[in-house]
């Protein structure tokens, strides 16, 4: 009965509520959907053949396909989280609120996040297959994918150090502490959950990224042997397939293998950074 007159005490109210729950359920049901689509179709073709080391036009194996992509995922990673924290880290902790260049930067920062992937993907053909002749390979399609997600893990990055409240630096510098032990000692282990989400949500730009890699690592399907080597990730392999209308129910399978990737993946970046903060309390 308080509920109630609640409700009809704040009729706003209630309708944002059930605007809301109304949004999270078509949320929900819209990914079960999606997910159970993709089950249904892809875990019946799920065949021996398609786990072969080598691939051909036989078995269309997507071994080479997976061991790419979690190699173009893991080198764009190293290349960009490393930038865009330490970006953050200086924009939030160390530049001056009023700096006309660091407001430039965080306007270009929103711009480059919103640019479709196929323009990435023209600019690193232009500049590292062609100019830096690294041709079609491992190494260029990396750092496009790095300057495509060095965007994204600045902004939240910088965002989850801002809400690390002020009280914080405040009491480590009345304890002594220098600027530098106070970032990394104070503020930063508090923000690891929010630099782990823009970390994970770069992991599935770089996982689910097909038009910007066809342009810069290729579509030759196999294991690489070293950074210069053209290779395929499973979503090019997934597109491939699709396209050429010979391998639909591959095609499906793939995109099976592709969702359980990115779960482990997440699992995996949780996992960690839940071990990061237990370890630092």
């Amino acid at each position: 009965m308080m509920e109630l007159w609640k409700l009809r005490r704040r009729p706003l109210s209630a309708l944002l509520r059930l605007c809301v729950t109304l949004a999270a359920g078509i949320t929900m049901f819209v990914f079960l959907i999606l997910v159970g689509y993709i089950l249904v179709k892809g875990i019946p073709n799920l065949e021996y053949s398609l786990f072969e080391w080598e691939y051909n036009s036989q078995n269309v194996s997507l071994v080479p396909a997976l061991i790419n992509t979690v190699s173009v995922t893991m080198l764009s990673l190293l290349i960009a989280s490393p930038l865009g924290i330490f970006a953050a880290i200086y924009m939030n902790e160390y530049a001056r609120k009023d700096n006309r260049l660091i407001a430039v930067v965080r306007i270009a920062a929103e711009t480059l996040a919103g640019i479709p992937s196929i323009v990435y993907g023209l600019f690193g053909m232009l500049l590292f297959v062609v100019a830096l002749r690294w041709g079609y390979s491992l190494a260029a399609g990396a750092f496009t994918m790095a300057v495509m997600i060095l965007p994204i893990i600045m902004r939240t990055a910088e965002e989850a150090l801002k809400s690390i409240p002020d009280s914080y630096r405040e009491g480590s510098f009345g304890l002594g502490a220098g600027r530098l032990r106070t970032v990394f000692a104070i503020v930063l282990p508090p923000a690891v959950p929010g630099i782990m989400a823009g970390i994970i949500l770069a992991t599935g730009r770089v996982v689910g990224e097909t038009a910007a890699l066809i342009f810069t690592a290729g579509t030759v399907a196999r294991v690489p042997v070293s950074l210069t080597s053209s290779v395929r990730t499973l979503s090019v392999h997934m597109y491939n397939l699709s396209s050429e209308g010979l391998h639909i129910k591959q095609a499906y399978a793939t995109a099976v293998v592709l969702l359980a990737l990115v779960i482990a993946i997440n699992a995996i970046s949780s996992a960690l950074a839940g071990r990061i903060i237990g370890g630092r309390g």
